[in-house]
């Protein structure tokens, strides 16, 4: 659909179309980009602690964290912001060409570190009891950061064609994000620790925030003529109804977190079945009916799939993380680290083997071989980032305690940013140094406003 005669977005068209017909990446090249952020976020920690700031986790997420000033809680979030989202927005733009040679230099610094630890005068290092609470914490603040960098930086030419999202089948880097946000959600989720579920109006009264914010979006977008790709999911449908969907079908249909991964299992299993029966090619098809459904066919659909990863996180979670009988306790770092090495490598050859012989990796669908990737992606990070405790020095940092605490908020804030960036910037056509400048302006503004706000002890949650 061409733009309205004096809209605020004369290109978006054009912007729609430089989003449609993608293929992806390859899965070495996931698998790569995958490595690169979570070494990033070790490396990080173990320059040492934080001496500005002391930065502690506790159970109850509301604390605020201790500092002897502003100046110097916003410096040490700088010093973050440089060591942290700096790089990752250099490996998705200007480096993108080198990304497996970063990757490979990443891993063996990270590899030497941790030799040269293990037999140096930090050999005896204590496990932390946190250690394992931190790093979920700190690979959810990945998963966040990634998402809030690419929703803008795919705008723009400097971000490479092969990191969007794919139009049919494929394994572009942002197809993860929607389902990388159910796993992050599913791993330490209520269910995961084994909290007693809500009675379905609890649910929907839950799920109410996400419901206003999917009407929000589909207002505000339809009211400056913003760019939606109709493909993603349908021409009324959004990210936030998907997530509403999951929440409101997980707490009718209530299962004990032991038994969770059977039944999504089960789900996932019969909805490929589906598609490969036919489902695929109507989901597919650029043509549309009249009815809400047709109109939102992908959105709809999709939930099967989504929900089914939800429930096989949560079971993972409970199995990984918690003790089946206790939400308050976590299970040991040591114990933890082997099953999640050993469940990533399983959820990769599951993917190859079910993208070679069952069907193609589909984002669009949420089909079996596109859940068993953003599982193996996820557990990826994961793993990675449990190897931290290998090093001396902080399990977290400033700027990661400061997105932790506004997860929700900091991915509106990226979202109203990213709009207002599309409607006074012509990102299409801009170059490689003023896209590269914005995308660093935008990023560090946006952490910048989080910082704030965790200095100041607000928390943007909704409920």
């Amino acid at each position: 659909m061409d733009s309205l005669p004096n809209s605020f977005n004369p290109n978006k068209r054009l912007k729609e179309e430089f989003v449609s017909n993608l293929t992806g990446s390859s899965m070495m090249e996931i698998a790569a980009l995958t490595t690169i952020i979570p070494i990033l976020i070790i490396l990080r920690h173990s320059v040492g602690s934080n001496p500005v700031v002391d930065v502690t986790l506790k159970k109850n997420d509301d604390a605020v964290v201790g500092s002897k000033g502003r100046p110097a809680y916003m410096s040490t979030m700088a010093f973050d912001f440089l060591l942290i989202v700096l790089p990752i927005i250099l490996v998705y733009t200007v480096l993108a060409e080198w990304m497996y040679i970063w990757a490979t230099l990443l891993t063996l610094l990270l590899l030497i570190r941790i030799a040269a630890n293990r037999f140096g005068s930090y050999s005896n290092l204590k496990e932390d009891p946190y250690s394992v609470r931190k790093n979920i914490s700190s690979y959810r603040v990945a998963t966040m950061i990634i998402t809030c960098l690419c929703i803008l930086a795919v705008d723009f030419r400097i971000f490479p064609r092969r990191y969007a999202k794919t139009e049919t089948y494929g394994t572009g880097w942002m197809d993860l994000g929607v389902g990388s946000f159910v796993v992050a959600n599913s791993l330490v989720s209520r269910q995961a620790r084994n909290i007693s579920s809500r009675k379905w109006k609890t649910a929907i009264q839950s799920s109410s925030p996400l419901i206003i914010l999917g009407f929000a979006r589909l207002l505000s977008t339809r009211g400056v003529d913003y760019q939606v790709h109709v493909a993603e999911y349908g021409v009324h449908w959004n990210f936030f109804f998907t997530l509403a969907a999951i929440s409101i079908l997980t707490c009718i249909i209530n299962v004990p977190a032991q038994y969770s991964g059977i039944l999504g299992s089960l789900i996932l299993v019969g909805y490929q079945v589906c598609l490969t029966h036919g489902l695929n090619l109507y989901l597919l098809s650029n043509e549309r009916g009249t009815d809400i459904i047709s109109q939102n066919k992908e959105g709809f659909f999709s939930i099967f799939g989504y929900w089914g990863l939800y429930l096989v996180g949560v079971q993972l979670g409970n199995f990984l993380f918690f003790n089946n009988h206790s939400s308050a306790t976590m299970r040991s770092t040591n114990w933890a680290k082997i099953r999640v090495w050993m469940l990533s490598l399983l959820f990769w050859l599951l993917t190859v083997i079910i993208d070679r012989h069952v069907e193609r990796v589909s984002r669009r669908t949420c089909n079996l071989g596109y859940v068993t990737l953003v599982l193996a992606v996820n557990l990826q990070v994961l793993a990675i980032l449990l190897l931290s405790d290998f090093l001396p020095g902080s399990k977290t940092s400033v700027l990661e305690e400061a997105y932790d605490r506004n997860l929700l908020g900091t991915f509106l804030l990226a979202n109203l940013l990213t709009g207002l960036v599309n409607l006074f910037v012509d990102t299409l056509f801009a170059s490689s140094v003023k896209a590269l400048f914005i995308l660093i302006a935008y990023a560090f503004s946006l952490s910048f406003l989080i910082g704030l706000l965790d200095f100041c002890g607000i928390r943007l949650k909704f409920w």
